[in-house]
């Protein structure tokens, strides 16, 4: 008897999916457990192993959007493997072009990206080494490979993607936009319309954070193995404004305000994807060094296609840096249903009075956007006041003053 290969859950919010590619050819045998196919929601995008050793049988082809457990293929654990059509609708992939081999001959599996990345370098992906799951081969691990696949004795076709048109013909180009991207519009349409949002800015003299940097960076990194950077400041700040102003921790559910306690502080994190935002659970129980830690574990996870359904839930409020890009100023959107999302931007000397002195010093523009259904522009105001203290002050989140 056949066994189903469904569309597994991916987090409790994930109710569909789309097939991004088949590691495995109509028809070919597979091992169990052996990556089938990749699945890409609207949070993440994971491979799905095998359920069962046999013959596989394609029921859904690359780019069909799919509901959770539902069925789109089947393996036959009596199946003989035999030759896939070459331009057969249910395979949906380059691979069915191709005759299918066994399991254990199989040609290397890659991401999608990486599959990219090797053809752009030339590379020969048996040379290359996967470091993603069950061996699959990711974009990093085409962009560390240093074995070019032999030169074509022909010059290369100008492949189908390319947008710069050499015969003077305007062409286009449509591709469908990617399940990550599509929810980030839905997010982000969702948010205009269902909240009350305005946003305050303040300006951060860094000069003290960056002191503290240069003092103690070195001992630091040797003490933890990870340098000091900002962001952990700016969490700590935020946390310390968070609790000096709970209002800005809390939600709005329906006619209820829901006050939060705890403290899950989520990071954006910009990817080839798209933007998202990884959730940093009990951030005010983490010293600097942990959060700086947790924080790249999370961007690493979230680059690498390796979050999961609990990295992406929860959150009580938002952090985003949009410094690393160089901007100067925005204002962020807020992520419902939290009430608040804080705006770090680049650094840059700018001259400023102090002691009524014009002085050159570091600073950084800050942005408080928030839902005013919920949160008065005292509230707001005063919350971003209580950060730039605390980041102009360092000491005073060690004193808890």
């Amino acid at each position: 008897m056949a066994v189903a290969v469904l569309v597994p859950k991916a987090g409790d919010a994930v109710v569909e999916g789309r097939i991004a590619q088949w590691f495995v050819a109509d028809g070919a045998a597979v091992k169990a457990d052996q990556p089938l196919f990749e699945l890409e929601t609207d949070k993440l995008t994971v491979p799905v192993p095998a359920p069962a050793a046999g013959v596989l049988k394609q029921l859904a082809k690359v780019g069909d959007v799919v509901a959770v457990e539902s069925v789109v293929g089947e393996i036959d654990p009596a199946g003989t493997p035999t030759a896939a059509p070459a331009a057969s609708p249910n395979t949906g992939s380059e691979a069915g072009a191709t005759k299918p081999k066994p399991a254990d001959k199989a040609e290397p599996r890659m991401s999608p990206a990486a599959a990219a990345a090797a053809r752009d370098n030339n590379l020969d992906p048996a040379t290359l080494t996967g470091t993603g799951p069950h061996g699959i081969i990711t974009k990093d691990d085409a962009a560390k490979g240093h074995k070019p696949a032999p030169a074509p004795s022909a010059p290369l076709a100008v492949a189908p993607a390319a947008r710069v048109s050499t015969d003077g013909i305007r062409k286009e180009e449509r591709q469908p936009m990617s399940m990550i991207r599509r929810r980030i519009a839905q997010r982000l349409l969702e948010s205009q319309s269902t909240t009350a949002t305005l946003t305050t800015f303040n300006e951060v003299d860094m000069s003290a954070v960056m002191e503290l940097r240069t003092k103690y960076n070195d001992k630091f990194e040797k003490k933890h193995g990870i340098k000091l950077g900002f962001m952990s400041v700016f969490v700590k700040a935020a946390i310390e404004a968070l609790k000096a102003f709970p209002v800005v921790n809390a939600r709005i559910d329906g006619t209820d305000v829901v006050y939060q306690s705890f403290f899950d502080i989520g990071v954006a994190v910009s990817t080839e994807k798209g933007l998202t935002v990884p959730v940093m659970k009990g951030a005010d129980a983490l010293g600097f060094a942990d959060i700086e830690k947790a924080i790249g574990v999370l961007a690493k996870k979230a680059r690498d296609g390796k979050l999961t359904a609990d990295d992406m839930t929860g959150g009580t409020f938002t952090i985003t840096n949009g410094g690393t890009f160089g901007s100067m100023l925005s204002t962020p959107i807020l992520n419902p249903p939290q009430t608040g999302i804080l705006g770090m931007h680049n650094i840059v000397k700018r001259p400023v009075v102090v002691n009524d002195e014009i002085v050159i010093r570091p600073i950084m523009y800050v942005a408080l956007s928030y839902d005013h259904r919920l949160i008065d522009g005292r509230e707001a105001v005063q919350f971003l006041v209580r950060i730039k203290e605390c980041v102009e002050n360092p000491e005073r989140m060690l004193f808890g003053v």
